[in-house]
């Protein structure tokens, strides 16, 4: 049985991990837990599951959780005691299904302490990939991808050899707003850009579908994780969701993985790699049925948060981590009402026009940069 520490539980990510470890008790238990604030969907969870270890967001959380819980368990709440439940040495396996750059601190730790890591938060590799990455080579670490585009992508290299890589493409289903043109995503509301079509995924990731900037994240992502230079990653449009990335050889030989639009199925292979469990909370693909499969050429123009994830990946540095605080706070703006859809794009691309790039940042000046790209963005608001 592996043991889990899970990051994040009561996101999108989390709750679907849930589902899986429920559907499998005999090989996978919640050992350690942890969430923000939200105790009405993280209750149930732990009373069910009786995770031994919870960390929470504050003393005040803290101490309202163990007011409602039946059992006794060790609650502990901050990043520090994050870092110390990942390090436990009981843990088997972290799920990082937490959303932001917060993610950072306790993926390097779990590193270091030589977990194995099933890996859902992208913006830790696209804010310090080359940290990250450089951390797991010396502790002979495998992060294992659970977004769906990255687990097909590590699916599909599986047997091949990385340097006959052409090029990896990754598939986008083009967010809510796909159909429509720059000019009609003037006015755009928030309950519009919710409304993703394929996925059921949380606010802010639905948000960056519907701006690109998911996609973008991805990009950055796929490079640190496959070692694979961007101009050797490209981004199409595959509305149904089906083929979830693909990976060209040399031969023109393509291997693409294919599935339904469930989460929990990557979620699933990252938990019991590199063996494959049965899974019955979904029906198989069934390609008859679907009929027809859509593809369009990605455009830089309609979609600038993409070509600025790009761009910022591309001279490295420090400039990954203004994109992704920048956009991490314009985000947080819009779903608060403060700011117009199409303001997200603008907002990101004046921090990175302002930014002095540094070379090669390490923690310190990482951690300093983001924090003060997200001072600069609420200040920029305020000021209008």
């Amino acid at each position: 049985m592996k043991k889990i520490a899970l990051l994040g539980g009561t996101g999108s990510i989390g709750v679907q991990t849930i589902d899986v470890i429920k559907e499998h008790p005999e090989q996978f238990e919640l050992y350690a837990f942890a969430f923000g604030s939200n105790i009405e969907q993280a209750l149930p969870i732990i009373e069910n599951l009786k995770p031994k270890f919870i960390v929470v967001k504050n003393h005040a959380i803290k101490d309202k959780l163990s007011n409602k819980m039946s059992y006794n368990a060790s609650i502990s709440y901050g990043v520090e005691a994050i870092n110390e439940m990942v390090s436990l040495p009981e843990i088997d396996i972290v799920v990082n299904a937490v959303l932001g750059s917060v993610g950072l601190q306790p993926t390097l730790q779990a590193i270091r302490s030589g977990k194995s890591i099933a890996f859902a938060n992208k913006e830790t590799l696209v804010t310090a990939g080359h940290l990250v990455m450089k951390e797991a080579n010396a502790h002979q670490v495998e992060l294992l991808p659970v977004d769906s585009e990255h687990a097909a992508i590590h699916q599909s290299l599986k047997g091949e050899q990385r340097n006959e890589i052409k090029r990896i493409l990754l598939t986008a289903s083009g967010g809510s707003f796909r159909d429509k043109t720059r000019n009609e995503l003037v006015g755009v509301t928030k309950q519009d850009a919710l409304k993703h079509p394929n996925w059921s995924m949380g606010a802010k990731i639905t948000i960056d579908s519907a701006t690109m900037m998911n996609k973008g994240l991805e990009v950055i992502e796929a490079h640190w994780l496959f070692d694979v230079p961007y101009d050797k990653i490209e981004v199409i449009m595959h509305e149904e969701s089906v083929i979830h990335s693909m990976v060209e050889y040399l031969d023109r030989s393509v291997m693409a993985q294919l599935g339904t639009p469930d989460m929990r199925i990557p979620i699933q292979y990252a938990l019991t790699y590199p063996n494959r469990f049965p899974y019955q909370l979904s029906d198989s693909l069934d390609l008859a049925e679907i009929g027809t499969l859509h593809f369009r050429e990605m455009s830089f123009e309609r979609y600038p948060c993409l070509k600025m994830a790009y761009e910022a990946g591309r001279i490295g540095g420090s400039l990954p981590t203004v994109l992704n605080a920048a956009n991490e706070e314009a985000v947080a703006l819009f779903l608060d009402d403060q700011i117009t859809f199409l303001e997200i794009e603008q907002l990101i691309e004046l921090q990175l026009e302002k930014h002095e790039t540094v070379k090669d940042p390490d923690l310190e000046t990482i951690i300093t940069i983001d924090e003060e790209i997200r001072r600069n963005v609420r200040r920029d608001v305020l000021k209008r």
